[in-house]
């Protein structure tokens, strides 16, 4: 059963919902979080944590949430200059160069 937390300390009505009971209709409570829902999760009536939905300016694909959560973060950051094609590469080494480093180095062992 959803039991609604009492609106005097939270703003709208929000869902709250035990471990026990969160664990056994996960799908139920996520699918209520990503409609729009808070769900306050608890233990022993403390709440411990909250299924929200995703921000608006969260992107919908994993992997560009995870890309702007670590520039967010300052774990990357973004290209200075944002011309759409990568720069211009230089080869290291010419080809020739590079087998030849490599047949001397296995020599060596």
């Amino acid at each position: 059963m959803l039991d609604l937390v009492a609106s005097g300390s939270y703003p709208g009505g929000m869902r709250s919902v035990g471990l026990k009971t969160l664990k056994n209709k996960l799908s139920e409570y996520v699918r209520l979080a990503a409609s729009g829902e808070t769900v306050l999760v608890t233990d022993r009536d403390r709440v411990v944590a909250e299924l929200t939905p995703p921000r608006a300016e969260r992107s919908p694909l994993l992997a560009d949430a995870l890309l702007a959560e670590s520039v967010r973060r300052g774990w990357l950051t973004p290209p200075a200059l944002a011309s759409g094609n990568p720069p211009a590469r230089a080869p290291v080494a010419p080809l020739r160069v590079l087998l030849e480093e490599l047949a001397q180095d296995r020599s060596e062992r």
